[in-house]
């Protein structure tokens, strides 16, 4: 906690300057945050690369993740997979904005999301949404896990692309934002890749394997395909709590729960010196 001196700054600053004020960001910046679930990890099921496949992916990783729930507090975030995309193509030919292609997307991260919940329905896992957040204590205390839809409620309200009208903060943004808004003790992306490449191994043979790297590394490198979205990249570069992601790949049992347990498999990606 701040010191008493500390607090009144603080809030002789927030009484009597604009919130965008650079003196009024340094004071809050100096002032320690509580994390809020500093036990859990947040884990991002891909849409296409898992809810699409089917019964032959997503049964699986539901078996790991229900026996990894004995150990670990989870929140579980979902994709939109190439339902989105379909709908994110169709949306743009017809001259809609960028808000309204995120509340599409929103949508069908939502389905995915109610498709992981009914599959684990019967073992007291719950989907959360909106002000349902708020019992996130309650369900995970009784539960251990819940699931959410991983776009960000951002809707109408999506910041705009620097091009084109595909919204930029999608789900692997939004189940990294719970992460770190939470203070969560990782956040884990469950791909159907291995982890980080050169290129995209689907298309091009000889992409090479990157088991770790740093934020400003794979800025620098620019690389013209990445597993992740790129705007987690520069969400992590401001990151107070989580400062380290980590891509594996689910398809391979018993990843997912190296991963939890803290083992270096896949590539993770670490946001450089501590703030």
């Amino acid at each position: 906690m701040p010191d008493a001196a500390g607090a009144a700054a603080l809030e002789s600053l927030l009484l009597s300057r604009s919130l965008d004020d650079p003196e009024l960001a340094a004071a809050t910046a100096r002032t320690p945050d509580t994390p809020v679930l500093p036990d859990v990890s947040v884990i991002k099921v891909g849409g296409q690369s898992f809810v699409d496949r089917g019964r032959s992916a997503v049964f699986p990783l539901v078996e790991e993740i229900l026996e990894a729930r004995e150990t670990h507090r989870m929140l579980i975030g979902t994709g939109g997979g190439t339902r989105a995309r379909h709908a994110y193509a169709l949306a743009a030919e017809l001259g809609l904005p960028t808000g309204v292609l995120s509340s599409v997307g929103s949508a069908v991260a939502g389905q995915n999301a109610t498709m992981l919940g009914y599959l684990m329905a019967r073992h007291g896992i719950p989907v959360v949404s909106g002000g349902g957040f708020e019992a996130l204590p309650l369900y995970l205390s009784e539960s251990r896990a819940a699931i959410f839809a991983g776009m960000p409620p951002y809707s109408m309200w999506q910041p705009l692309p620097d091009e084109g009208v595909i919204p930029p903060y999608r789900t692997d943004a939004g189940c990294y934002l719970v992460a770190e808004t939470y203070g969560c003790r990782n956040m884990i992306f469950v791909k159907d890749e291995d982890g980080l490449y050169t290129a995209n191994p689907k298309d091009d043979p000889s992409a090479t394997f990157i088991p770790e790297i740093t934020v400003d590394e794979l800025i620098e490198r620019d690389l013209p395909d990445l597993v992740i979205e790129r705007p987690v990249l520069d969400l992590m570069q401001r990151a107070q709590r989580v400062r380290s992601v980590q891509i594996v790949n689910g398809l391979k049992p018993g990843n997912l729960t190296r991963a939890l347990a803290g083992e270096h498999v896949g590539t993770i990606i670490t946001a450089g010196g501590a703030r």
